[in-house]
């Protein structure tokens, strides 16, 4: 790994852009409207990612309680601040730049509102579960603004979200392997983040413009995901601008397994699908705690 202000000292074989998406707005919750990205028509999956919301909500819009099981959910805030709770008792707020990374395993039921007035931007990324870890009893990991592993170098610097980069590593545990990385490169600065070789990934402009693979390669404008390709070393990335660029990269090992999603249930069998609903309607199996629990 290695950053320059000039000059290329990146991979002999970087990872190239296979795919440029451009997400279209979906609606969710009550009255919010999500830019989603993995997840629709475009771009169904990306093993082991289930899905990419870029959201921006302002109250009274939000997502109010619903039932998860057999992924995790990472939300990560850019601005304002977010309230959650689940039927389990667990509550918390987290605030720009924080992160959440809730595993939902084998059952949660929970709400996600904005905590206060003004706008409310952020991700969620849904993580699929192999199917020895799908049923796991639910958790969370979360880490403050302060507490997220950061590097600087040569005008870029890495908020470590999960995985490790300019030799700082993340705590979070991750049970399906994930490299979850926010960049910022100052103008006329450039990058090479390693990969590893069999892992998915992809890259999501938050602001600014870059260009991706090639330094040649046409900059890529804010609010696009590019999938890179397999087989290379990692992703090259230079910042030609007058403005800083921001982004974020992230990569995990496919679980290669067979995929079955309806709504807010992702399991590996249409069976393990009507399980999971009649679990939920029926308060059992994980959900036992659905039936007398309402969001504040």
């Amino acid at each position: 790994m290695s950053s320059s202000k000039s000059g290329f000292s990146g991979f002999d074989q970087p990872r190239l852009v296979i795919k440029k998406v451009t997400p279209r707005p979906k609606s969710e919750g009550v009255g919010a409207v999500v830019l989603r990205s993995i997840g629709m028509h475009e771009l169904k999956n990306l093993d082991p990612f289930l899905m990419l919301d870029e959201f921006e909500v302002t109250p009274p819009a939000g997502f109010p309680a619903h039932p998860h099981r057999g992924f995790e959910t990472v939300t990560y805030m850019l601005q304002g601040a977010g309230n959650h709770q689940d039927f389990a008792g667990h509550k918390g707020t987290i605030r720009s730049g924080d992160v959440q990374w809730m595993t939902a395993g084998r059952g949660i039921v929970h709400s996600e509102m904005p905590a206060e007035g003004g706008i409310h931007k952020g991700f969620q990324l849904w993580v699929n579960l192999s199917s020895k870890d799908k049923m796991v009893e639910p958790a969370y990991q979360e880490l403050p603004k302060e507490d997220i592993p950061r590097a600087e170098k040569d005008g870029v610097e890495v908020r470590v979200i999960a995985g490790e980069a300019m030799g700082v590593r993340s705590p979070v545990f991750t049970r399906t392997p994930t490299m979850y990385l926010d960049f910022t490169l100052q103008p006329g600065t450039e990058y090479h983040q390693t990969i590893p070789e069999s892992w998915n990934a992809f890259a999501y402009i938050i602001e600014g413009e870059g260009c991706f693979s090639i330094p040649k390669s046409k900059p890529v404008t804010a609010h696009n995901l590019l999938v890179l390709g397999t087989g290379g070393q990692g992703l090259s990335v230079w910042n030609k601008s007058t403005k800083p660029l921001r982004f974020i990269l992230v990569a995990g090992e496919p679980i290669n397994e067979p995929i079955v999603q309806y709504g807010p249930f992702v399991m590996n069998t249409k069976a393990e699908i009507q399980q999971a609903i009649e679990d939920y309607q029926y308060c059992k199996n994980g959900f036992e705690n659905a039936r007398n629990w309402q969001a504040e």
